[in-house]
C-alpha cells in the first residue's frame, strides 16, 4: 500500500505515517508551515506550486487529510480563512485523489454535532454550532459526495506523542517535568472522549488495510471532562504545583460555541473489530 499523509508533521499525521510505516507500507507525508523529519513540502491550496511534492508521481493509493485550522476561536472570528484552510483545501485534495484514483480519508470531529446529547453513535443527527463545525461538516460530506470509496475518521480530544507536543496531555506532562507552575482554567461541562493518536493510526491502518469506507467514530474508553483530564494527568506528578480553577463553559467566554456533551461511543468500528483494544489516558501516562 502506498498513502500519502497530507499533514505529517502534525499529532495524528506523524502519529499514521509511524505506524503505517512500522507496518510496511510505503508512506509519505508531508508539512505545510513546520517540517519534521522524513516530511516532504506540499501546499493544499496551491496545487501548482513548483515547490510541492509530486504527489502524483508517487501515485499513492491513498491520500491521508490531516491538515486542518484547528483553532475553535480563531475559526470563529476568521471565517474566510476557517473556510479556505477546511473547506477549500479539501476540494483540491479530493480533486487529487480522483486523477491519482486513490482513495480518501478525511479526519473529523465531534464538533459537527450541537453537544446536547452525546456520547454520539455514527448515525447521530449532525449540526454543528461554530464555524469550525459548520467548515469540518461541509469538508467531511464534500468528500463523502464526491469519492464514494471516503473513508471519515471522526476523532476528538486528541493527545499523544508529537514533535511540538502541543496537544493538552503533552503540554501538562512538560511543564510537570520541567517543575513548572501551572495555572489551569478549565471547563467542567465540557465532556469528550481524549483519544491517544497512535490509537487512531492503528484504528486507520485495519480500516484502509480492509478497504472499509463511510463514517467511524474513533475514541478511547475514557470519557470525562477537562478537569478530570487534567487531573487524571496531574496524578502522575504528585510534586507538581498547580492551581487548577473549574469553570462553567459560560463563564469562559470563548468566541466560538462548544458541543458540552461531546465525544463518541464508537459503535460501528467496534463492532466490526471487537477484538480491537483502544488504550487510554492512564496507559500512556504509565509508559515511563
Amino acid at each position: 500500500m502506498k498513502v500519502f499523509i497530507v499533514g505529517a508533521s502534525g499529532l495524528v499525521g506523524s502519529n499514521c505515517m509511524k505506524h503505517f510505516s512500522e507496518q510496511g507500507w510505503e508512506v509519505k507525508g508531508s508539512y505545510f508551515s513546520y517540517p519534521t523529519e522524513n516530511t516532504v513540502f506540499y501546499d493544499t491550496l496551491q496545487p501548482d506550486n513548483p515547490d510541492n511534492f509530486d504527489i502524483k508521481g508517487f501515485q499513492p493509493d491513498v491520500i491521508v487529510h490531516c491538515g486542518a485550522l484547528t483553532h475553535v476561536d480563531h475559526c470563529e472570528t476568521n471565517p474566510v480563512e476557517s473556510f479556505t484552510k477546511t473547506v477549500q483545501s479539501t476540494i483540491n485534495l479530493v480533486a487529487l485523489a480522483k486523477e491519482c484514483m486513490a482513495k480518501f480519508v478525511y479526519i473529523s470531529t465531534d464538533y459537527v454535532f450541537d453537544g446536547k446529547s452525546g456520547p454520539y453513535t455514527e448515525d447521530a443527527a449532525v449540526n454543528p454550532i461554530s464555524v469550525y463545525g459548520l467548515h469540518k461538516l461541509e469538508a467531511e460530506q464534500l468528500s463523502l459526495n464526491e469519492l464514494s470509496n471516503t473513508l471519515v475518521l471522526r476523532v476528538t480530544n486528541v493527545y499523544g506523542d508529537e514533535a511540538r507536543g502541543k496537544n493538552f496531555v503533552a503540554r501538562i506532562v512538560d511543564q510537570c517535568k520541567n517543575n513548572q507552575a501551572l495555572t489551569l482554567k478549565l471547563p467542567y461541562d465540557q465532556f469528550a472522549s481524549p483519544t491517544n493518536a497512535f490509537d487512531i493510526a492503528r484504528a486507520m491502518f485495519v480500516l484502509l488495510r480492509d478497504n472499509k469506507d463511510g463514517i467511524y467514530h474513533i475514541g478511547s474508553s475514557d470519557y470525562m471532562n477537562r478537569v478530570e483530564l487534567a487531573l487524571r494527568v496531574l496524578q502522575y506528578f504528585p510534586s507538581a504545583q498547580y492551581d487548577l480553577i473549574p469553570i462553567s463553559t459560560e463563564e469562559l467566554k470563548q468566541p466560538a460555541a462548544r458541543p458540552l456533551r461531546g465525544g463518541f461511543v464508537r459503535m460501528k468500528f467496534s463492532s466490526e473489530y471487537p477484538d480491537f483494544l483502544f488504550t487510554n489516558v492512564d496507559d500512556f501516562l504509565n509508559r515511563d
